[in-house]
């Protein structure tokens, strides 16, 4: 897969603000003051799919922030994808972040399994397992495992995936998206040094989230 060329405006969006803007438009035509809440909806649609380019971290073993967002959880668990104890790093996503998904590491897809499921709030601990998702484990080139998680939320409902079983990523390749509030889960190795803390915000590609 090709390093997605960083539009400025997400490729997913393009639909979404093609008719918020017609809509704006006509109704701006026909009765000027009734367009008013057309034109913030069409507003809120183009900063929700905007897609800026971002510097990326080359330091050796560094796990980048897969997404924009708010750590809600960094703790010991078990990643049910890669079969192993881990510590995980949730990132909790609201409509004002950019939603456009990134690698946090070069490496090797070994794995990807999709999840249907519920759309509760992605800030809750059940999103994790109940939520519709979408789970990618990656061996890095030193062979390690990080898996990182799709997570539907409340408002989400419908998560991109761009990436197959065989690919190779590098850090900061857009690899999917999700549409409208969600969260990221990204299983580590217990040797990772966590660099974040719950409550940090991070930013997709530019936050350091761990050290292998």
């Amino acid at each position: 897969m090709k390093n997605y060329p960083h539009p400025i405006i997400a490729r997913e969006g393009w639909p979404f603000l093609a008719i918020t803007l017609a809509l704006a438009v006509a109704a701006t035509v026909w009765c000027a003051s009734w367009s008013i809440p057309l034109w913030i909806i069409f507003v809120f649609v183009l900063q929700f799919f905007r897609d800026p380019a971002r510097e990326i971290p080359q330091q050796s073993g560094a796990v980048l922030s897969p997404c924009d967002g708010r750590v809600i959880k960094v703790e010991r668990t078990q990643d049910p994808y890669g079969q192993r104890d881990a510590i995980l790093v949730s990132v909790f996503m609201n409509v004002f972040n950019v939603h456009s998904n990134r690698s946090p590491m070069d490496g090797k897809i070994e794995k990807i399994q999709y999840f249907p499921g519920k759309f509760v709030n992605a800030d809750l601990d059940k999103a994790s397992t109940e939520n519709e998702r979408n789970a990618v484990v990656l061996t890095t080139n030193d062979g390690q495992t990080v898996t990182f998680v799709q997570v539907a939320g409340l408002i989400a409902r419908r998560i991109l995936c761009y990436v197959n079983v065989g690919d190779s990523l590098t850090r900061g390749q857009r690899y999917g998206f999700i549409r409208f509030g969600s969260r990221v889960d990204v299983y580590l190795p217990l040797t990772a040094n966590v660099k974040v803390s719950i409550g940090d915000k991070v930013s997709a590609t530019t936050t350091i989230l761990a050290q292998l």
